[in-house]
């Protein structure tokens, strides 16, 4: 695994550095966004971690730089920063999880092993595709397709699209996506949800002659063709 640690604090990220590759795993540093940014454009890692208080450019910004620029590479936010606000705000800039610090050196692989698994979709499951009403995802290399035609998406994006083909004609709501989808077990009024939902519109539905991601007031959203046949 190639992790790039974006961190101001040289000590830290030296530290941090150092255990990690103590367990294999490769890694560069940058200093602030920026050096982030100009990295990421040269090279290809398999995780960013990113801290979010930094000069010149700040994780948030940087992370936000790096979605518009469509780098789809897994960002883990790691920073002191922990309310729930300043967690949902980084995964609502395009960040796909988020650590506190001080934290668990073990916590923080395990976290790594996920996102380069979930990007990479490593699955035991021997089903290699999920499909759908013209839409179908490969799960072991994350290649999505509506009628043939291939859609780009980012990893919190598949992740979405895979939960909606797993439970196609069912409504879900809000509080059951921030649970399958992000892990977040807690009530949060950030348009989170709303924001992904829009972006996987965007590239799933928009191109298209019909949408297939549904808004059903009041209830949440549904993966439907013909909304007759919504549970």
């Amino acid at each position: 695994m190639n992790i790039l640690i974006v961190e101001d604090d040289n000590i830290a990220a030296t530290t941090l550095a150092k255990s990690l590759q103590a367990k294999g795993i490769v890694t560069q540093i940058a200093d602030n966004g920026q050096k982030a940014l100009d990295l990421v454009s040269e090279e290809s890692f398999d995780v960013i971690i990113m801290d979010r208080m930094m000069p010149k450019m700040d994780g948030i910004k940087a992370l936000e730089k790096m979605r518009s620029q469509g780098i789809a590479t897994p960002i883990l936010i790691l920073s002191a920063l922990g309310e729930v606000d300043e967690r949902v705000e980084g995964l609502e800039a395009g960040g796909d999880d988020y650590l506190v610090k001080p934290y668990a050196l073990s916590e923080l692989i395990a976290r790594l092993n996920v996102l380069y698994k979930r990007n990479n979709f490593v699955h035991e499951s021997t089903q290699e595709w999920l499909k759908g009403f013209g839409v179908k995802l490969n799960t072991f290399n994350g290649k999505v397709f509506r009628d043939e035609l291939r859609v780009p998406l980012q990893p919190q994006e598949r992740k979405l699209l895979e939960y909606f083909l797993r439970h196609p004609n069912q409504v879900m709501t809000r509080k059951m996506l921030l649970e399958k989808v992000w892990d977040f077990h807690f009530e949060t009024d950030s348009n989170l949800i709303d924001t992904q939902i829009s972006r996987l519109r965007t590239k799933l539905d928009k191109p298209f002659s019909n949408a297939l991601i549904h808004t059903i007031r009041g209830k949440g959203y549904v993966f439907a063709e013909d909304l007759s046949l919504v549970e």
